[in-house]
């Protein structure tokens, strides 16, 4: 994966589930590892899969996120 600039700003276009719809929204984080702590530690994992992280108009789906949060440049720190 190229350079990934994790200070860059964010937003999170959470998935709607089929059965009910989340109380989740679009939501725009000041930078981009914050958008991802947000959508891997806080939101439930099911709706990690039909996620869409939006960073420069490059934008990743839910594999590609938990990817870019398990890197070893991700800056923040990780909860156990």
């Amino acid at each position: 994966m190229a350079a990934f600039d994790y200070n860059a700003g964010a937003g999170l276009y959470p998935c709607k589930t089929v059965k009910r719809r989340s109380s989740l929204r679009y939501k725009r984080f000041d930078s981009a590892a914050e958008a991802l702590r947000f959508a891997i530690e806080d939101m439930p994992a099911s709706l990690l899969r039909g996620s869409v992280l939006e960073v420069e108009e490059a934008r990743f789906d839910g594999v590609q996120m938990r990817k870019l949060y398990d890197a070893e440049g991700y800056p923040l720190t990780r909860r156990s």
